[in-house]
């Protein structure tokens, strides 16, 4: 979140962009925590499939955010 709001604030779609991967990246780094998580115990396989959901969603709609900035600015 905090990437996306950084990015948000440059006010330059190509810097927001950037930020955004960033962000996407950050998500999939999250995703691999959760499998030590569940494989060591700390979360039950529910709640890793809650926080998986939640981080492949939040990827999806910052990759269509991504290509929306990119079309807009062909």
């Amino acid at each position: 979140m905090a990437n996306i709001a950084e990015g948000f604030g440059t006010k330059s779609d190509v810097e927001f962009v950037r930020f955004l991967s960033i962000a996407i990246r950050s998500a999939f780094e999250l995703q691999s925590h959760l499998y030590v998580a569940i494989d060591i115990g700390y979360i039950d396989q529910k709640r890793f499939d809650e926080l998986d959901t939640l981080a492949s969603d939040c990827i999806n709609l910052s990759k269509g955010l991504i290509r929306y900035l990119n079309e807009k600015n062909e």
